[in-house]
């Protein structure tokens, strides 16, 4: 019979891991105390920066079954769940999210899951290269602003600016 492990995060102190085990238990599943992972920690910290969830990782063994609330408890992002979801599978660890349905991430339903969360973390980081060469560009002074037109000249006695690339002018 496989080991069963449950993982449960909250983001800061004051909050409690409370919920997340009893919906667990009403889903059917009996953790022992020794298998329940509580963990405290921000969820914009990768889960391989989370020392609770690098614990669990180390004791889990082929067969065993992870049981998390949410998706989110996995990782920061799309692309670290779905770093976190292939690094489980790939040690014979099936992941079971009891927001998506109590599904097996690792079973083919949850293999699709998991497709259409890679489609997601793609996206995700084609969007944050753009933002990023974006901002490289206008960094460089690239882009000019429509604001910055010319407006009509007042032979530099009215004090008003204007940019013109990276030197600026009377108007």
């Amino acid at each position: 019979m496989p080991r069963v492990f449950a993982y449960c995060r909250v983001s800061t102190a004051d909050q409690t891991t409370e919920n997340q085990r009893m919906e667990i238990k009403a889903a059917g599943f009996a953790i022992e105390l020794r298998r329940l992972i509580e963990e405290s920690i921000s969820g914009s910290v990768a889960a391989k920066e989370r020392p609770g969830f690098m614990k669990l990782i180390d004791r889990m063994e082929p067969g065993d079954v992870l049981v998390v609330t949410k998706l989110d408890r996995l990782g920061r992002n799309a692309m670290d769940v779905r770093a976190t979801v292939e690094q489980l599978a790939s040690s014979g660890v099936r992941v079971h999210c009891l927001a998506l349905g109590g599904v097996d991430l690792t079973s083919p339903a949850g293999k699709m899951t998991m497709q259409v969360i890679a489609a997601v973390a793609e996206f995700e980081r084609d969007l944050l290269i753009e933002r990023t060469q974006s901002g490289v560009i206008r960094a460089k002074g690239g882009w000019q602003t429509i604001w910055q037109t010319p407006s009509i000249k007042c032979g530099g006695t009215c004090g008003s600016r204007r940019t013109t690339g990276r030197r600026r002018q009377h108007c």
